[in-house]
Parts: structure tokens; C-alpha cells; sequence
């Protein structure tokens, strides 16, 4: 079972990818699948105190994810 579970599949465009394998690499990460952990986790964690969807879609807004 890889790290995103068994039935867990997120494609990646191409470049995207090997754009991640490289800095996964440099890091010293031991997997591009484990820095991409890593980086969801993180970002993931500043919306989990939201107290409701309106809040989250306002720290989306103020990161820039949505418009």
C-alpha cells in the first residue's frame, strides 16, 4: 500500500511531476510520493481550524487558491 492508500490516486501533470521528484530529491526526502505528503499535510493543517466553510473558502481566497 503506497502512502496515499490503496485506492488513492492523484495524477500529476508531466512536468509538474518531475519538477517534484527534483526537489523531493534535493530535500532528501526518501520518495516524491512522501514530499507530497508532506506538502498537503502542511497546507491542509491552516484550514483545519475553520469553523465553517465560509471561513475556508475565505483563507482560500487570501492564499490566492480561489478567486
Amino acid at each position: 500500500m503506497g502512502i496515499f492508500g490503496s485506492d488513492s490516486k492523484v495524477k500529476l501533470d508531466k512536468e509538474l511531476l518531475e519538477r517534484v521528484k527534483k526537489i523531493a530529491q534535493v530535500a532528501g526526502y526518501a520518495s516524491h510520493e512522501e514530499f507530497i505528503q508532506h506538502v498537503l499535510e502542511r497546507e491542509v493543517q491552516q484550514f483545519e481550524g475553520a469553523k465553517s466553510d465560509a471561513e475556508i473558502t475565505e483563507k482560500l481566497r487570501g492564499l490566492g487558491y480561489i478567486s
